[in-house]
Formats: C-alpha cells, structure tokens, sequence
C-alpha cells in the first residue's frame, strides 16, 4: 500500500474511464451495472469527485458541510465529469496525506485514505467504461489490484462498529491473491445491535479477520489479484478464479460483500 502513489492511480483510472466513454452512446446500457446507463456511469464518477473534492480541499470533518452538485445535461455530463476530475487531483496534490478529513470508515480519517478510496472507486468504474464501450477490460499493475482486494476486505468486508455485537459461528473463508502474495482468513458470523445514531436495529451476516492465516477454512477462493477484485466488485464471473470448499458458504459470502458494497 505506501509504495503506491494513489493520486497518481486516480488520474490514471479516471482518464481511462473518460477516454472509454468518449463518443459512446449516453444511453447504452453499462453490463456491469444493470441499472446504469453511460449518462448514469459519468455522473456517478463527477458526482463522487465532486463531494470528495470538498472535503479534501476544505478538510471537512462534516460531511453534510459540503454542496450538493447539480446534474448537467446529458451533453455536458462528459465535459462536467473532467472539470470535477481535475478539481479533485488538485486537491489530493495540493494537501498531505497526514491532514485530517472527514471518513465514513474508522480505518480513514485523512486525505490518504481519500486518496486510496478514490483510486480504487476509479479503477473499478474504469472496468465499468471499458465494458460499457464493448472494449476490452485493461489489467491494472498487480500490485494495485492486491491493494483493492485489501481494501476491500478491511475496509467494506469486516469488523463490526462499537455499538454492535459479534457472535462467531465457526463458519471460515479464505481468500487468497496467488500471483502477489496476501491470504485472508475470515470467520463468519451474526451482528446484532442498535445503531445510536439512527435508531436502527440490525441483524445480519458480518465477518471478522483471523489472525492466523493458515487455519483450516470451510471454503476458499483464489486466483490472481485483478481477477479475484473484481470478482469481488462483481465485474467478473470468477471463471479464472479456483473455488473450492462448501458452496453454500461461497454463496453466503458472495451475498455479504454485495451488501457490503452497495
């Protein structure tokens, strides 16, 4: 993860996804995203740009602080989309990783973890133009796509907040990046609890990491980094990835990082 320049990745990916959508018809649907059209696709990105450009460049600690952008037309979403691109690399080069921001995940708190956020949300979506436009999807460097399956996995797929409680069935999975290296190991279980700030009771599947990687696992899905994050992100049908074990808890697991990447 330090190796990688993360502003750096946000321009790369985010110049793709616009060079893949150029021309392409507004309303052509995007396979990835079933609900999406292109016009959907290049305002979700603008949109995502936007908000994360105010709490970079204003270092916002309350997200509800910053301006809800407008939705050109269709004919300007393309042009709006690179003026929101520029704005954000300016911000994540102009502040240090090390300045507090708002986050909504206890893992972020600072313009670093925008950045590696925004890095990944770009490479994704990037998939999303590139199958959108019929091209063919570009493989991303393997070290960036071990570092999604990472955040993935930290960031979307585990841990419970302080408020909840976590009750371990014993259920384990394993995935595993087999040409970078890096094996997770997650037990499986219920979360239950009473969200103080909206009131809202919960119960459902979640997942903890084990600190032992090599304890024996219920199922286990591997394969190459690229191939396993976008499996992961459902852009990929997991055709070059080895699953193995219990089916039904591939199934389980495949529902909860759906949910959890909503």
């Amino acid at each position: 993860m330090d190796s990688i320049a993360f502003p750096a990745v946000v321009e790369a990916e985010s110049g793709r996804f616009l060079e893949a959508l150029a021309g392409v018809d507004l309303d052509a649907a995007v396979p990835s995203c079933p609900d999406w059209h292109v016009a959907d696709l290049l305002w979700h990105l603008a949109e995502v740009h936007g908000f994360w450009t105010q709490i970079v460049d204003r270092l916002l600690e309350d997200p509800s602080a910053a301006d809800d952008l407008e939705r050109p037309t269709d004919a300007a979403l393309h042009t709006f989309a690179t003026a929101q691109r520029v704005a954000l690399l300016d911000a994540l080069t102009r502040r240090s990783p090390t300045e507090r921001c708002w986050s909504w995940s206890d893992l972020g708190g600072d313009v670093g973890w925008v950045a590696r956020r925004q890095a990944h949300e770009a490479l994704i979506h990037r998939t999303d133009a590139e199958l959108a436009a019929g091209l063919t999807v570009t493989r991303p460097d393997a070290a960036l796509a071990a570092d999604g399956v990472d955040e993935l996995i930290r960031g979307f797929l585990v841990g419970v907040p302080e408020w909840a409680s976590w009750a371990p069935d014993g259920t384990t999975v394993a995935f595993e990046c087999t040409d970078v290296g890096g094996r997770y190991v997650l037990e499986l279980g219920r979360m239950t609890g009473t969200s103080p700030a909206s009131g809202r009771s919960y119960d459902l599947d979640a997942a903890e990491l084990r600190d032992d990687p090599s304890v024996p696992v219920h199922a286990e899905v591997s394969g190459e980094a690229w191939d396993l994050d976008r499996w992961l992100w459902g852009r990929g049908d997991g055709a070059a990835l080895s699953i193995t074990g219990t089916r039904e808890v591939v199934t389980r697991l495949r529902a909860m990082v759906t949910e959890a990447t909503q």
